[in-house]
Parts: C-alpha cells; sequence; structure tokens
C-alpha cells in the first residue's frame, strides 16, 4: 500500500470515529486473555449535566477463545451519595452455527451491549462490572472466562 492510500486510509478513519456526537463516556479496560470471576472492573464516571438523559451500553472485546453462546454480567452502579444498585444481565454473544455476535473483520470482536435508557445523573458515579458466566449444570462460576480480553462502558446523550 502506498503513502497516499496509508494517509487516505487514516484520514477517513478519523472523520468516522470524529462523527460520534452521542458520545458521553466511553472506556476500556484489559482483562488480559480471559477474565478472573472474581476481577472487577471500575470505570469512575465524570459528573454528566443533571437536566439530560443518558443510554447507557457494557462494551466487550472477545476473540474466538470465547466459547459460550450467552455473557452473564453483574453490573453495579454507585451514586454519589453511597446507594448502589445492581442488575444481573445476560447478553448473547454468538449465532447458532458458534460464530461470534459483534463487529469487527478479524477473529476480535466488539460488542455495545445495551444496558440503561433514559437514566438521569446527579453528582459523580462509579460503574462496577463483573463476569458471572456457569457452565450448564455447574454451580460454580467458570474461573477464568477465555476470549474476553477487555471490558468498556459507554454513555450516549438521549436524542
Amino acid at each position: 500500500m502506498s503513502l497516499k492510500n496509508s494517509a487516505l486510509l487514516l484520514l477517513v478513519t478519523l472523520l468516522l470515529f470524529s462523527c460520534d456526537k452521542k458520545r458521553v463516556f466511553d472506556e476500556y479496560k484489559s482483562v488480559g486473555s480471559a477474565w478472573h470471576k472474581d476481577s472487577i472492573v471500575t470505570f469512575d464516571l465524570p459528573e454528566l449535566d443533571s437536566t439530560k438523559r443518558y443510554n447507557l451500553f457494557v462494551n466487550l472485546r472477545d476473540n474466538n477463545n470465547y466459547k459460550y453462546n450467552n455473557l452473564f454480567l453483574i453490573v453495579a452502579i454507585e451514586s454519589p451519595n453511597g446507594f448502589t444498585k445492581v442488575d444481573t444481565l445476560e447478553y448473547q454473544m454468538a449465532n447458532p452455527d458458534g460464530s461470534l455476535l459483534g463487529d469487527g473483520f478479524s477473529d476480535i470482536k466488539e460488542s455495545k451491549l445495551f444496558y440503561k435508557e433514559n437514566e438521569k445523573f446527579k453528582g459523580k458515579y462509579k460503574v462496577h462490572i463483573k463476569q458471572a458466566v456457569r457452565e450448564t449444570g455447574k454451580v460454580p462460576g467458570v474461573m477464568l472466562l477465555d476470549g474476553i480480553t477487555e471490558v468498556g462502558f459507554r454513555i450516549e446523550k438521549k436524542d
């Protein structure tokens, strides 16, 4: 690929990502090559406009080492006054043929998983996310969840 083509590709990529006008917060944290069941990923959210409403998403980057159809997450939002709201969530991660859902051209897929809509914030919040995957018929959780490499949290302005 010539230098001219490389520069053009870079410019187009930058323009596509800079048009993300809804994004208020978007951050990823690495969990290595496998997400340990006791590992909690925490995000310190910025102080948001208390007069506006927001949609919330959990973002994941995974690869072909992820061998399950579904993903179970425990997501807690900690408010400034110390009150914590906890949700247990289930997301489908693969098609019936076993191919991963999500966006991406290689074996790494990115999934934007809907969490909450029309939320208001007053002050600074924290979000805590942990995996809670269990194999069928087994009580203990999966100790090391292979295939999940990064966990993210995203906040978008509501239209």
